[in-house]
């Protein structure tokens, strides 16, 4: 759900209400955006909890150039860059976790199906990150090419650029690997 610009207002002394419009709008969408770059739930939770307290700090500078959603998934992606930057998080021995819900009745299937979520995000996370980011947002979040030229700050010819050897990469690596998604 976007809120646009103009529905959410604040004044000085309103940044609290304001806050908890955007946590509750944005909250989740946030947290799998995180979730896809650090693939841990608790890392994600810490990096969302980074994320808002950085918005409520700078709220009084947002220049409504963008929506809150580009906004807050620019801080997101720049905070989970920096995370994944951190040498404590670089030489930890990392088992990354997905945690596919799924209604099937097979126990097999759903096994098959979480093995195979938890690959692709394990390749996925090795992409360099002008690819990584792109497909995220595209695949993931399912933003258009406009709505993530404006959250990365790039043209939109260099999202579809980006897109496309993007794209090209990740196959390459699925390939090589030997990786079949299908059940």
């Amino acid at each position: 759900m976007e809120l646009p610009n103009e529905e959410i207002s604040f004044s000085a002394s309103e940044p609290h209400q304001l806050l908890n419009e955007l946590m509750t709008a944005y909250g989740n969408e946030l947290k799998r955006i995180a979730f896809l770059y650090v693939n841990d739930v608790s890392e994600c939770e810490d990096i969302i909890q980074e994320v808002f307290v950085s918005c409520f700090q700078n709220i009084h500078n947002f220049q409504h150039s963008s929506s809150y959603k580009t906004w807050l998934t620019r801080i997101t992606i720049n905070k989970c860059k920096d995370h994944l930057k951190k040498w404590s998080f670089r030489n930890l021995l990392y088992h990354p976790f997905v945690n596919v819900q799924k209604t099937d009745p097979s126990a097999e299937v759903s096994a098959l199906s979480e093995m195979a979520a938890e690959e692709m995000a394990a390749y996925l996370s090795h992409l360099s990150p002008k690819y990584k980011d792109v497909l995220i947002l595209f695949y993931y979040q399912e933003l258009t090419m406009n709505e993530i030229s404006d959250v990365l700050d790039v043209g939109s010819n260099t999202v579809k650029s980006r897109l496309l050897r993007g794209k090209k990469a990740l196959q390459v690596e699925l390939e090589r690997s030997g990786f079949d998604g299908s059940l």
